[in-house]
């Protein structure tokens, strides 16, 4: 038998190949099972009481006759602490650790066992397999089943697990991760991500000593508000961009999540990741399958750079909605009128799109409520009726006036919230998420709707098709989410008798079935997500949606900043900068920074003054020109804004033969000395030709740069070139491109 799997499961020197087709290694009865990329490597392993274990992660070993090996001692000593590497760690028997998965079975008792009883492995197609591994109670008809599925050559791992049982009556999930990683070693570097508004996205890197430390979000809705569900991991000394060894995660779960860093005695590292428990025991059926959010991570053995460039190109290929397609620029009209519009106001609105050539205009909020006109944000919410004194003719009026404009029309929605102020409240109370013995709390006049509720849902699904089916032209829906949850009760889980710990889970669900309709009816229209700034934007989301609003605040040096930690986990496709009059930078700051992924504009563009709209103008016709590289090409993080006085960031296409270069001043004090330095640039071929040319020019200015000198792309990669950023040259692009 042992000939025959060796025969049958031969690497023949490609590493890939194993993966591929699946490895199992018998070694004095045990069980190894191989979770591999190109680059790196998962072994699990079944123990003498048939219990599955992490045994190894790290660089591909070659030898698959070896694999069962390392549990004889291979790198790491796991003879005293059996109880730490499980593969999914149960609760209530031998475990004494963190567990991964708590329940209360249908009888009352609260222990679990899991032993491995199979697996399998299949390919999905020619780039991703799925690995699928069954556990199961030897005591209680309780199961649990472990999927992998693996990017070899993107790095990227997405791991789920699903639950079901077949007692006489529901069990109590009490904690239910996603996964339960295990990392030997000794040091372990945490990077978080923490924030509020305004101020999403702030990095704090520590050091994990013995212990635990954990992130969470209780938010419901908005659940990225204060913390975000993407972080690192770097082994062995701090995270840098171009070397060591580092891991990206985020937990696909767009509610409440946890994730658990824990480091035991030996120093090794165990991380549970998955679905917040805080209020939220799951009262499961028999027979019915709870499948858990993805946890999904990149690792790389050459820095968070590498590491980001292939979850951008896993990202784009395989999850973010169009991923590989074209998004649309904008003109929005919030700053320019608030909820003080009419049908006059915006379809002059509709000229100034035309005469700055972005795309498309986008209406935002305002344009509803009859009985209680949305002129504040206190009422409205919630009848998604046209208003009728702001818009007498309708919505596809103004669709067929931004056509003769030569615009495309978007528009706003917040379809999951509601005012109580509205006709939608005051019919419909019993769809409200609150408890009805306690006085309502609002976050921005508004409480949530309760989308646990199949009723709930067909509504929030008819706002989107209602605006669809009447205007088929209509090009883009911005979709909002501004509140959190307080108060979480629901009176449809009442009736139906279910536990009201419920809730966070069946709503974000719920959600997630009002998506799947809304793209299978329309599968391609782009739709951007919005939480009140960074509240919402995560890989599950965007399965949906084309792109996220990274924050409210569009101040472009703090933009700078936000734009450049999210790149670590997204694509510059997927974010959405917006061009606006907050802050004291000049016009050409904003418009370059905002230039680096999907760039709107939310000005009062018929008040420019000739300079500044010429330079407009001609920004977005140079941005039509690098746009492709900007969303497709790979990204280098190349001086950093946390540690220097300038940030310098570029993106390179698949070619090599076309680059942008962006550079800004990120400190204003007089005395500065990084801009006296060149910056090297990177992701170039080295034997290729270039020349540097600055564009992004304000009208009057002249570049200090010599557009007609040819470098060598080992030049530029080794001694690099000045920008020239300076308290008078505060933004600088630069465009690169191949002499043929």
């Amino acid at each position: 038998m042992k000939e025959k799997l060796k025969c049958c499961f031969h690497l023949k020197g490609v590493f890939t190949l194993f993966f591929m087709f699946g490895a199992i290694s018998l070694w004095a009865q045990k069980v190894t099972i191989p979770i591999a990329t190109n680059s790196n490597m998962m072994l699990l392993q079944t123990d003498n009481d048939n219990r599955l274990m992490t045994v190894y992660f790290g660089k591909p070993l070659e030898n698959e006759n070896e694999f069962a090996a390392v549990s004889a001692g291979y790198n790491y000593d796991y003879s005293n602490q059996g109880i730490y590497n499980s593969a999914y760690t149960p609760s209530g028997t031998w475990n004494l650790s963190e567990p991964a998965i708590q329940v209360k079975h249908a009888d009352g008792n609260t222990s679990l066992e899991l032993k491995y009883v199979s697996h399998k492995i299949e390919k999905i197609d020619a780039n991703s397999s799925l690995t699928s591994i069954v556990l199961k109670d030897p005591v209680y008809p309780f199961e649990v089943t472990l999927f992998y599925k693996v990017w070899p050559k993107e790095n990227v791992i997405e791991q789920w697990t699903e639950i079901k049982h077949n007692e006489k009556k529901a069990v109590l999930l009490q904690k239910y991760a996603s996964a339960n990683l295990f990392f030997g070693g000794k040091n372990f570097y945490l990077t978080s991500f923490q924030g509020e508004y305004l101020k999403e996205m702030q990095p704090a890197e520590t050091k994990l000593v013995q212990g635990m430390r954990s992130l969470d979000s209780k938010l419901g809705t908005r659940a990225m508000l204060t913390q975000s569900p993407n972080f690192m991991v770097s082994f062995g000394k701090p995270a840098s961009e171009n070397e060591g060894t580092v891991l990206l995660g985020q937990l696909a779960w767009s509610s409440n999540f946890k994730l658990e860093f824990e480091v035991d005695s030996n120093k090794n590292l165990r991380l549970i990741a998955g679905i917040n428990p805080f209020a939220s025991e799951y009262l499961l059926a028999p027979n019915v399958v709870f499948k858990t959010p993805s946890l999904i991570y990149v690792l790389s053995n050459h820095g968070t750079g590498d590491a980001s460039r292939n979850l951008h190109d896993w990202a784009r290929k395989y999850r973010v909605l169009d991923g590989e397609g074209e998004r649309l620029t904008l003109l929005n009209n919030w700053e320019a009128t608030y909820f003080d519009f009419d049908e006059n106001k915006i379809k002059d609105l509709f000229k100034d799109a035309k005469d700055l050539g972005v795309d498309m205009f986008l209406l935002d909020d305002g344009w509803f409520g009859n009985k209680y006109p949305r002129n504040g944000d206190n009422a409205g919410l919630g009848d998604w009726q046209e208003n009728k004194k702001k818009l007498p003719s309708g919505l596809g009026y103004l669709v067929k006036e931004a056509k003769k404009e030569g615009v495309k029309f978007g528009i706003w929605i917040e379809p999951e919230m509601v005012n109580p102020k509205s006709e939608l409240y005051e019919k419909h109370l019993d769809w409200v998420i609150r408890q009805p013995e306690r006085p309502e709390i609002y976050y921005r006049n508004q409480l949530v709707l309760d989308l646990s509720n199949p009723e709930v849902q067909d509504f929030v699904f008819g706002v989107v098709d209602d605006l669809f089916v009447k205007n088929p032209e209509l090009a883009f829906i911005k979709w909002d989410c501004n509140a959190t949850i307080y108060n979480a009760y629901s009176a449809y889980l009442n009736k139906k008798g279910l536990p009201q710990s419920n809730l966070y889970v069946d709503y974000t669900k719920g959600l997630y079935k009002v998506l799947q309709r809304i793209r299978a009816k329309y599968p391609k229209v782009p739709m951007m997500l919005c939480s009140g700034g960074g509240g919402r934007g995560d890989y599950e989301f965007l399965k949906y949606f084309t792109e996220f609003w990274p924050t409210d605040d569009t101040e472009p040096l703090e933009r700078i900043f936000v734009q450049w930690d999210y790149s670590y986990f997204f694509p510059s496709i997927t974010t959405c900068n917006h061009v606006t009059d907050w802050g004291k930078q000049p016009l050409k700051f904003r418009v370059d920074v905002a230039s680096m992924g999907k760039l709107g504009f939310d000005i009062v563009a018929s008040k420019l003054n000739p300079d500044d709209k010429t330079f407009c103008k001609q920004a977005i016709s140079n941005y039509n020109s690098f746009k492709d590289v900007v969303w497709h090409g790979d990204m280098f993080r190349l001086v950093n804004p946390h540690e220097n006085d300038i940030a310098a960031l570029m993106y390179v296409n698949p070619e090599k033969s076309k680059a942008v270069v962006f550079n800004y001043l990120v400190n204003n004090r007089f005395s500065i000395t990084a801009t006296e330095r060149p910056v090297v640039l990177n992701g170039l071929d080295p034997k290729k030709k270039y020349t540097v040319k600055e564009i992004n020019l304000f009208p009057g200015t002249t570049s200090s740069i010599a557009s007609d000198k040819v470098y060598s792309g080992d030049f530029l990669m080794k001694a690099g070139v000045n920008p020239n950023v300076n308290l008078r040259r505060t933004s600088v692009v630069l465009e690169i491109t191949e002499v043929k």
